[in-house]
């Protein structure tokens, strides 16, 4: 098959359009919208037809109506394919699918694509047009399945490869957010007691007169802080997410460093493991399938990894096969990836069948990722509680201790 600059290089340009307004010869305001090279050229066109233009910006082709997911595209690839094998046509078939989508922004890109192939485009040209909801694998696997006449298969490839990594984007953060919001729960609740319930208690042991003992006091003295300082607490938790998510946005070595400690992490480290190489051989499969070589090919598995630490050693990869090195020797020489998966890419670069190989590792770690997942809870149940009971469990016995003692003393 063609590669992937080949494919680009028959690809057409596609031509911005324009929203325009201006004043004609009779000084009367009008506006408008057209398609233009750039934005000079369109300026030039408008005097020349006697309009003086005030404003010129050029059109976005995102569509509005709510937010589009990865997992509205990968729907949408799955319903053409089936609307396809089913013998509609093309354009019939996106029509049915807009009307049936419930999204009005997902109604609005699919009304926008039937009206580029009406106007003599194909597929892939019509998707190009909107990269921020198909990307360049999503693209030249449609434009590979229409010069190769195998239109269908590609789609369904496509839409397996969409649904697949979407799922295992969903099974890693369900593993993220369950420990993370149960400890957001219990930091919560001891932020209301220590607020709110502790000066309560505060009042009674203060009408008693008694000693109190040690540990309620140090919590009285540490809800008295909170009540005065809780901007502290606030603003350096706030501080943290920012400066965090800003390190990893700017700093590559930071990234690095995060995404190398998470991947030793008990449990949690095994999931994004094993989910970094799902995608990695998902991805490579599916590129493939595509005829993209596989030197050219690396750059996007890299970037579908999900983990910095796996990214580096794929573009790694990449520069050694480029010197002629087998992929599985390249494999090998990173020291990241299991020796089962080693094995298979051998296997496969041996027999000539790596993608159906790649395949068949993807499928076995993404059912490795959904044992853990599921198991997760399980797992980790015991370290949740012992957090639990230290944070509200202490507050609580710091509470009952005094009248514990008085009760004792009475008695």
């Amino acid at each position: 098959m063609a590669t992937i600059a080949a494919k680009k290089n028959i690809q057409k340009k596609e031509i911005p359009t324009f929203v325009w307004e201006g004043i004609n010869k009779a000084g009367v305001k009008i506006r408008g919208e057209n398609q233009a090279t750039n934005e000079n050229f369109l300026r030039a066109e408008l005097r020349r037809q006697g309009i003086s233009p005030k404003l010129i910006k050029k059109k976005s082709n995102r569509v509005t109506g709510g937010k589009l997911t990865p997992g509205d595209i990968a729907l949408f690839a799955r319903q053409l394919t089936t609307m396809m094998r089913a013998g509609v046509p093309m354009v019939q078939s996106l029509e049915l699918i807009s009307a049936g989508h419930e999204k009005p922004a997902m109604r609005a890109l699919i009304n926008k694509i039937t009206k580029d192939i009406e106007g003599g485009a194909d597929l892939a040209g019509a998707l190009a047009a909107h990269p921020v909801y198909f990307d360049d694998l999503f693209v030249n696997l449609i434009r590979a399945g229409e010069q190769a006449g195998t239109l269908e298969d590609m789609i369904d490839k496509v839409a397996t490869y969409k649904e697949k990594t979407e799922s295992m984007k969903a099974k890693v953060k369900k593993a993220m957010m369950y420990p993370l919001m149960v400890m957001i729960a219990a930091v919560v609740v001891s932020t209301i007691m220590l607020i709110w319930v502790i000066p309560t208690f505060k009042d009674i042991f203060e009408g008693f007169g008694a000693d109190l003992p040690a540990f309620t006091l140090w919590v009285i003295s540490l809800s008295e802080w909170l009540q005065a300082y809780w901007f502290w607490p606030l603003s350096i938790t706030i501080a943290t997410i920012v400066g965090f998510k800003e390190g990893r946005r700017r700093s590559k070595k930071f990234s690095h460093f995060v995404d190398k400690t998470v991947l030793k992490i008990p449990v949690m480290g095994e999931i994004i493991n094993k989910s970094a190489v799902a995608r990695f051989a998902r991805t490579l499969s599916t590129m493939f399938a595509a005829g993209v070589p596989l030197v050219e090919a690396m750059d996007a598995v890299a970037g579908a990894t999900g983990n910095i630490v796996y990214e580096d050693a794929t573009l790694q990869m990449k520069d050694d096969t480029a010197k002629g090195v087998q992929l599985h020797v390249a494999m090998t020489t990173t020291q990241q990836f299991p020796s089962m998966v080693v094995q298979m890419t051998k296997i496969g670069e041996e027999s000539g069948r790596l993608e159906e190989m790649l395949d068949k590792v993807a499928d076995y770690f993404e059912e490795q990722v959904d044992d853990l997942v599921d198991n997760l809870s399980k797992q980790i149940e015991p370290m949740i509680m012992a957090i639990l009971g230290v944070l509200v469990g202490g507050l609580v016995i710091a509470m009952y201790l005094p009248i514990f003692k008085m009760g004792a003393a009475v008695g």
